[in-house]
């Protein structure tokens, strides 16, 4: 893969785990963490390229249900 990003995730109260387990089946989603502080949620996708990336974010990643706001960084 030639693109990596970590998706920091803040998510609706109680749905954190419903978030996890749809953002696991997603393609190209290579890990996903609950996690503590100002985010619910850490996923890093990867991705062919930077415009694969952004496509997954907005086409995949935003339309899961109970995803308040996404954060995106890119890996150097």
């Amino acid at each position: 893969m030639g693109a990596k990003s970590y998706i920091l995730i803040e998510t609706i109260p109680g749905k954190s785990k419903d978030v996890v387990a749809a953002l696991g089946k997603v393609k190209g989603v290579t890990s996903v963490d609950l996690v503590t502080g100002p985010y619910d949620v850490i996923a890093i996708l990867e991705a062919e390229t930077l415009n694969d990336v952004g496509e997954l974010v907005t086409g995949k990643v935003h339309p899961i249900q109970g995803i308040s706001r996404t954060v995106t960084c890119l890996k150097l």
